[in-house]
């Protein structure tokens, strides 16, 4: 991939509309496997997703325009797989394994189209959400962040010139290689992009993977956002996310159906998929919860993936329930990606090392670090914490409670009927920032 000027790029915006979202394969790796988990199992299902500003001080519709973000909205639905995205992903390779796409898939996803979405403004916040079939609906969120996201960058760099923004831009890559300097000195590191959902911007996120593949080499081992990594010639890495359970406990008929609804999505997870892509997602009810009421074959998976919690306490506690199991944490894989920065992977990495398989998830402190970068004080460009996420199934509430009660999302009274159901035991509440 040729290098992009992107002052240049950001200054000279001399046509009507400059689309933010050019592919519908700009989204997460795991959207599309979790896509045909959905269009396997689940195609009846009616699912709404709903964005939260969880960075309240941030007043977003005073700070885009709501009629650009609709053009970007309306863009983005015009959209449709090409006949070279679709020859790739159907041949290629995918965690060492080919066709990990089924034909009848492919054939349906070769006709798809993001459905309609409402949006309103509420007290200086947009109200957006994607109501329909959970098919359809699970790939507005990487696309809405992304645009919500990018907009507002574009907003607070409108006022630069030329030079401001070249300056800019130079001190958030000298920002980003220090960042690169100190994790290349960690032997048999191995850390993956996943800034696609909060990234400054997209031109922005395709040079800090290209800073990545050459800077670090090896250890770098793909991008979760898959324009990126066909472009680039890269691994396409992802799994699964919180949606999938989250979707599967709003439909449970009782309170012992609800208990077990992280683990029938497990089981249906491994019909379609095997080896590295058997990674347990595990807080979404908190981790302590699942690991006590887990059944022994989930220690059989290949890891997991600790995301709400602090990272050393979460791969301790797994760790521990790894060996009551009787299995070898020195043959499981821990993956961490809960706002990860140079700081914490390298204090990570060093905890754990020689003791568990590790690998790194590095996502808006990657894609989206301008803090200090512009020429006067100024929280512009800081990042925030916006997520788009499931809120109803078939007209039922949804729920997350997550390892930090900052992240639970979904109805007072079905939150503390939840916390009736699995318990609030390790749930430590602290400030979300990313």
């Amino acid at each position: 991939m040729a290098t992009t000027d992107l002052a240049t790029r950001v200054y000279d915006h001399t046509w009507k509309l400059d689309p933010i979202v050019r592919s519908l394969l700009d989204t997460d790796f795991y959207k599309l496997l979790m896509l045909q988990t959905i269009w396997s199992l689940h195609r009846e299902t009616q699912v709404t997703f709903s964005l939260i500003n969880r960075t309240q001080r941030v007043r977003l519709a005073e700070e885009i325009d709501e009629g650009e973000l609709r053009a970007q909205l309306d863009y983005a639905r015009s959209l449709s797989f090409t006949k070279k995205e679709m020859i790739w992903l159907a041949g290629n390779s995918f965690y060492g394994r080919a066709q990990i796409f089924a034909p009848e898939f492919l054939a349906w996803l070769a006709d798809f189209r993001l459905p309609e979405y409402e949006l309103a403004t509420v007290d200086g916040q947009f109200e957006l959400s994607f109501a329909g079939p959970w098919t359809h609906t699970t790939m507005w969120e990487i696309p809405a962040l992304a645009i919500v996201n990018e907009l507002r960058s574009r907003a607070a760099l409108k006022k630069m010139g030329r030079f401001a923004l070249d300056v800019l831009y130079a001190r958030a890559k000298a920002k980003l290689w220090d960042k690169v300097e100190r994790l290349r000195t960690l032997p048999e590191l191995r850390l993956s992009d996943f800034g696609t959902r909060r990234r400054h911007s997209f031109l922005w996120q395709r040079w800090c993977v290209e800073a990545l593949k050459e800077g670090l080499g090896a250890a770098f081992i793909g991008s979760s956002n898959v324009l990126l990594a066909m472009d680039a010639d890269l691994e396409a890495i992802g799994t699964n996310a919180h949606e999938l359970p989250m979707v599967e406990a709003a439909l449970a008929k009782s309170d012992e159906d609800l208990l077990q609804a992280p683990y029938r999505v497990l089981k249906d997870w491994e019909t379609l998929y095997g080896g590295n892509l058997l990674i347990v997602l595990p807080d979404a009810y908190g981790t302590t919860a699942f690991l006590r009421n887990a059944p022994d074959w989930v220690a059989d998976w290949t890891g997991f993936r600790p995301d709400s919690a602090p990272p050393i306490p979460a791969g301790e506690e797994i760790i521990a329930w790894w060996k009551e199991k009787g299995r070898d944490p020195a043959e499981k894989l821990l993956i961490f990606s809960d706002g990860m920065d140079a700081d914490t992977m390298e204090e990570t990495y060093r905890h754990f090392a020689g003791r568990v398989r590790l690998s790194f998830g590095w996502g808006t402190n990657l894609t989206n670090d301008f803090r200090g970068c512009l020429p006067e004080p100024s929280r512009a460009l800081d990042p925030i914490s916006i997520v788009c996420k499931v809120s109803a199934a078939n007209g039922r509430p949804v729920v997350k409670l997550s390892d930090n009660p900052k992240k639970a999302s979904g109805p007072e009274g079905e939150i503390e009927r939840y916390l009736r159901v699995f318990g609030g035991s390790g749930r430590v509440e602290r400030e979300v920032e990313v």
